[in-house]
């Protein structure tokens, strides 16, 4: 989601509750992937496998057919491989090697309420150490930044907590890319940089559920669109890692929504 005006939408418990059902499906199946994700499937068979799950589940998938780019996305997940940020198609004919990251974005729809989150994977063995530390650090980031939530801190302490993780590490934060709010809609105020000053920015109220995601490269953190107008790869062709989970804003801190 691009960077704009900040604005919010507070939740009711009920709302909460749909939005919970909906990121417990996404958390199980980024889970079951870890079984399903080895050497020799397609990027296909990982969107195949998610939009079985989420139809069984009863729910909608998020992505298929949301409008953003010049025409709809045309898949249930985004899976994105290697120096692919974000936004990758799944394809048949993109089979999966020894040693390659796939992050792999799954959003589903529960009673008109979303939930969104995304892990990165090692596919088999032979992976490079550098590849491995940038996973652990991304997570790392991810943590680190929902560990700011609590009412009355801001949302420039989960952005600086990310960006600080992130580059004391030696990697760079994609900056063209956010977090978002999410609810009745995938993409909803406010945005989440990935990086800013502590103590700045709105400021966390119980109610708020939020979509933190932080998007990690090991070069720089530039990025560009290739030409079939969705995936997003880092402009230098380095490695790049995404993790996401969907966080309610509680009286006492957060809630998880996407956890299982």
């Amino acid at each position: 989601m691009f960077l704009k005006k900040q604005g919010v939408k507070l939740k009711t418990p009920i709302e909460i509750e749909k939005m919970r059902n909906a990121g417990k499906v996404v958390g199980e199946i980024l889970n079951d992937l870890s079984e399903i994700i080895r050497p020799g499937i397609t990027t296909k068979d990982i969107d195949i496998f998610s939009e079985k799950c989420i139809r069984l589940s009863k729910m909608k998938p998020a992505f298929l057919g949301i409008i953003g780019r010049s025409y709809p996305f045309p898949a249930t997940t985004c899976v994105s491989v290697n120096n692919e940020v974000v936004h990758g198609i799944p394809n048949s004919l993109k089979v999966l090697e020894y040693g390659d990251l796939v992050s792999v974005d799954i959003g589903v729809v529960c009673e008109g309420y979303y939930g969104d989150a995304a892990k990165t994977y090692v596919v088999g063995s032979c992976v490079s150490e550098t590849a491995v530390r940038l996973i652990k650090i991304a997570e790392l980031s991810l943590h680190e930044g929902i560990s700011q939530i609590l009412p009355g801190k801001k949302l420039g302490d989960v952005s600086s907590a990310i960006q600080r993780t992130v580059e004391t590490n030696g990697f760079s934060v994609v900056r063209d890319f956010v977090g978002h709010g999410i609810g009745v809609s995938l993409h909803e105020e406010p945005q989440i940089p990935n990086f800013g000053e502590a103590n700045t920015g709105i400021k966390l109220i119980p109610g708020m559920v939020l979509a933190i995601e932080p998007m990690v490269n090991v070069g720089d953190y530039q990025v560009c669109t290739e030409s079939d107008g969705w995936t997003v790869t880092t402009k230098d062709g380095s490695l790049s890692a995404h993790f996401e989970h969907t966080i309610a804003v509680t009286e006492n801190g957060y809630e998880i929504l996407t956890k299982v």
